[in-house]
């Protein structure tokens, strides 16, 4: 794919959507910490449906940590591995507090470190809380999920075969990346999670469908 066709597909994601954002319902850094680590391999809707009732008694580390483990499996029982991530939230509220003074650090290193969170939740929250384009040794940066490397790989966009050959791949091979780089990961990951979808992807819909590789297309 080349960088004309490249730009064309975020220009026209950009017209159709111009301030996107997570479907995680949060209101502070320290929320969408825990949203995206309840969120994995759950959906966004099940989360919200979880925390709407979990934040308005525990909108901090502290009074997190104040939930305990079984107050915490109490309000996250219907999301799947609800077990361990009742204890991974336990765990990360605690360094939070002990090590954080009970904020959300801005810093990608500390973030991994902290129980349940990996690259992908690191980087959303960077980016989606913190509003940064590049991480602290001045790389940019994406979230690459199950629907960002469908859509990146399907589409021709970038190629990888692990989230993170995807990710540097796109990284790589995204144009303009001060005009792009902040929305791309909600563009691409809404894409994949209602067009360009795992089993059929609704082709006939897309706004990308003429300049998209992938040779199977649907009607």
């Amino acid at each position: 794919m080349n960088k004309q066709k490249r730009i064309e597909i975020l220009s026209r994601l950009r017209a159709a959507n111009p301030n996107p954002t997570t479907e995680l319902e949060y209101s502070s850094p320290f929320e969408l910490l825990i949203a995206v680590l309840l969120s994995a391999q759950a959906t966004d809707v099940g989360v919200n449906k979880a925390t709407k009732h979990l934040f308005p008694v525990a909108r901090t580390p502290q009074a997190m940590l104040d939930l305990g483990v079984d107050g915490v499996k109490h309000y996250i029982k219907t999301i799947g591995l609800f077990n361990t991530k009742a204890e991974n939230t336990i765990k990360t509220c605690r360094m939070l507090v002990d090590l954080h003074q009970g904020q959300v650090p801005e810093n990608r290193a500390a973030l991994e470190a902290l129980p349940g969170v990996g690259r992908k939740t690191a980087n959303v929250v960077l980016n989606t809380a913190f509003g940064w384009l590049k991480d602290n040794e001045g790389k940019y940066f994406i979230a690459v999920d199950t629907h960002i490397q469908r859509v990146a790989n399907r589409t021709g966009y970038a190629k990888g075969k692990t989230v993170e050959e995807t990710e540097q791949s796109i990284i790589k091979n995204t144009p303009n990346k001060t005009e792009f780089m902040y929305n791309l990961h909600h563009w691409l990951i809404l894409h994949g999670r209602y067009t360009c979808v795992a089993r059929k992807p609704r082709c006939g819909s897309c706004i990308i469908e003429d300049l998209c590789e992938f040779k199977d297309k649907t009607d």
